[in-house]
């Protein structure tokens, strides 16, 4: 459905840097000087005369745009479906992150003047995925917050479930930190799905600890999919992603986590998570190709924690650890399929960073089977390595 067609629809249901400097570096999301400020176009003002209003949005739906014209109007539409009962309590913020191959930049303008006092367009120059949530978060004004990619969506049954959930949370005086739902992967191009649910592991329909964290299989880690984390959380770490870099969904999801206090799963299937445009970032040959930032994401999280001393609780220590296992099989295996002459030297200095960081967290890594594969020697190391590759990618499930 498209932005003129809106109303209509919706009134008959109702460059490469270390992870140390990075984090040292980015304390704060600050405007860089020199660079222009984020242009929000078309805002709906307050009349003069009149208090600002004092309900604070449930959720702000941040949705990156970068060249997704085809894709916008059923991520938008499916959220204003799911929240048709709560549209005067939601907020989605269109970041077009300077588009310039199709008509993103206008469709994401359209989409404001259907929906003033929803929605609101907002464009920045080309900064990457990692600075359109940077800037969807600074002005975020919902209790929750919740990043939807635009060539993504959201089931509106599991949605009509969540926003009652989320408004009695913000209603309560104490909110839960982090509210959990299932994803599904859409594999379009081979019209598979298969979705990634948390029931073996979580408690369902109740706020909990960490402490009543059970073990999370290899196939379940807590994705940008299916997080949506309290706003005032994320800003009060001052939570910034690293520029032009792919895969900071991965610090996104990672980096607050010993922050969290309190959680909620609700077994639902909201998010569908779009496999095959080509182009991807998670499509192999892409994912190859960006080794280097994938790296760069990589010593970032290494540098975050370190997990026996900064983490102490046990489920959540263990749940990180085995994260940064995906996280460092991950690029070993992609620069091994990469044919890079230095792929092995790469591989060794990841591994050896991890080291220098905490000898103690290495050692615990370093031991796990995965781990302990990735690092086989020689050529015959190096080629069951790629012939694992199949088993590892079904396990993590990374394109």
């Amino acid at each position: 459905m498209s932005p003129a067609n809106a109303d209509a629809g919706l009134t008959n249901s109702t460059h490469n840097t270390d992870g140390a400097s990075y984090v040292a570096a980015h304390t704060r999301a600050k405007q860089p000087s020199g660079t222009s400020a984020p242009t929000v176009r078309s805002h709906a003002k307050q009349p003069s005369g009149t208090s600002a209003p004092t309900v604070r949005p449930i959720i702000s739906f941040a949705i990156p745009c970068y060249n997704v014209a085809p894709y916008v109007d059923r991520c938008v539409n499916s959220i204003l479906e799911g929240a048709a009962d709560y549209l005067d309590r939601i907020e989605i913020i269109l970041v077009d992150d300077g588009s310039t191959k199709d008509d993103t930049p206008q469709l994401v303008d359209a989409w404001q003047t259907a929906r003033p006092g929803i929605i609101r367009a907002i464009h920045q120059e080309n900064g990457g995925h990692g600075q359109a949530v940077n800037t969807g978060l600074a002005h975020a004004t919902g209790c929750y917050f919740k990043v939807v990619d635009a060539d993504d969506w959201l089931d509106v049954s599991a949605a009509q479930k969540l926003l009652p959930i989320l408004a009695r949370f913000v209603a309560s005086q104490e909110p839960t930190d982090m509210v959990i739902t299932n994803y599904v992967y859409e594999k379009v191009c081979e019209e598979k799905r298969t979705t990634i649910r948390y029931t073996n592991v979580l408690p369902g329909n109740r706020q909990f600890s960490w402490d009543e964290v059970g073990r999370f299989l290899p196939s379940q880690n807590i994705l940008m999919h299916s997080v949506i984390y309290r706003t005032d959380l994320l800003k009060d770490i001052d939570l910034t992603l690293p520029k032009h870099t792919f895969y900071v969904d991965n610090i996104f999801v990672y980096v607050p986590l010993p922050h969290v206090c309190t959680l909620y799963y609700l077994n639902v299937d909201l998010y569908r998570y779009y496999i095959g445009r080509e182009g991807q970032s998670v499509n192999e040959k892409v994912m190859t190709a960006r080794i280097d930032q994938q790296l760069r994401v990589t010593r970032i999280m290494i540098d975050a924690y370190d997990l026996p001393v900064d983490v102490p609780q046990v489920a959540l220590r263990r749940y990180m650890r085995n994260y940064l296992i995906m996280m460092m099989v991950i690029c070993s295996v992609f620069l091994l399929l990469s044919q890079r002459e230095d792929a092995s030297w790469q591989r060794d200095e990841l591994w050896r960073y991890l080291h220098d960081r905490s000898p103690q967290m290495y050692r615990r890594i370093r031991r796990s089977f995965l781990a302990r594969g990735v690092n086989l020697p020689g050529r015959a190391g190096r080629a069951t390595v790629k012939g694992g590759y199949r088993v590892a990618r079904r396990i993590f499930k990374f394109n």
